[in-house]
């Protein structure tokens, strides 16, 4: 499940964690952007609900140190041994640059470095030298999880998948389409098939089919026109179904960008349906090839905003309802 809930205050969280388990659900995972930071709701997750997995899912490699993440992350385990997943990501300059003012330079480089950084740094070993993108004098953690905590990517593109599969412990992804699952798992190479997948799916549990496609579509008109979505969609092959709203977006019509997103991609990439349905469409995700799909729920008039509509939600769609 991914948390903060949507129309949830973090400080009304507790009630629904603690639940969470019982309802068949086994993780907690976070993002980070231009809202909640990714660490702080996976402390109160652990403390609430002490089976949960937490997860990163995923946190900028730019925006902190790495001996600083390393440390945040090695804090995070301490608390929760062997709980713990940290998934990085590069991010893009709407959150790295325009919001923080550093400069979103060699994500790739930046990204892997990062990766090999914290492999070796969460093992307890002295890490120093010179990497591609930063150079680091000398650094150990004080103290160092027992287990190390696994090391994820957050990746779209074909390099970044192929680093996923050959260097990390998974691959943390979204807005892909069932059929869109083995393509992505075998961009990872051959060495990715053993990795886990983390495919982050937006669920809402809803007959009303024209509200869950205005939902839809109020969320993709700008994921699939930002640079690092757009290129992943075209490299999946939807260059030509997404040409009528890429121009709309370059002339600055944002609403004519949302309504020029088919309905038929709408209804892959945003689940929504019965209870019953949401579950046979997350299903076909796992059947594909996902190992972990992460939910992210949007609150559906079926059920009511707020804590207690979020929680009606979470009973309905749970695993083994």
């Amino acid at each position: 499940m991914t948390i903060p809930f949507n129309t949830v205050p973090l400080s009304e969280h507790r009630r629904i964690l603690e639940r969470l388990p019982d309802l068949g659900y086994t993780d907690a995972w976070t993002g980070e952007a231009a809202g909640y930071d990714g660490f702080t709701p996976l402390a109160l997750a652990a403390a609430w609900a002490p089976s949960l997995r937490v997860g990163t899912g995923v946190v900028p490699v730019q925006t902190r140190g790495p001996a600083l993440l390393a440390m945040t992350v090695a804090t995070l385990a301490e608390a929760a041994p062997g709980r713990v997943v940290v998934g990085v990501g590069s991010s893009g300059p709407p959150f790295v640059t325009r919001i923080n003012g550093i400069p979103f330079e060699r994500p790739y480089r930046k990204v892997r470095d990062t990766v090999r950084f914290l492999r070796a740094a969460l093992t307890g070993e002295h890490v120093a030298g010179h990497f591609d993108s930063f150079t680091i004098e000398g650094f150990r953690l004080a103290s160092v999880p027992r287990p190390a905590p696994p090391v994820m990517i957050g990746a779209l593109g074909p390099q970044m998948l192929r680093l996923a599969g050959r260097e990390t412990d998974g691959l943390v992804t979204n807005f892909l389409t069932v059929d869109d699952v083995p393509r992505v798992v075998e961009a990872m190479g051959p060495e990715g098939k053993t990795k886990e997948v983390v495919a982050r799916l937006f669920v809402c549990p809803t007959r009303n089919r024209a509200y869950a496609r205005a939902q839809g579509r109020a969320m993709l008109g700008s994921i699939l026109n930002a640079r690092t979505y757009s290129g992943f969609h075209d490299w999946l092959g939807r260059g030509d179904v997404l040409a009528a709203s890429h121009r709309a977006w370059a002339a600055g019509d944002f609403r004519g960008a949302a309504a020029a997103v088919p309905d038929w991609l709408v209804d892959e990439l945003l689940v929504h349906g019965s209870p019953e349905e949401c579950r046979a469409h997350v299903q076909r995700y796992v059947d594909a090839g996902v190992t972990t799909p992460l939910l992210a729920v949007i609150p559906a008039p079926e059920f009511g905003a707020g804590p207690d509509g979020m929680a009606r939600t979470l009973q309905a769609l749970a695993p083994g309802a």
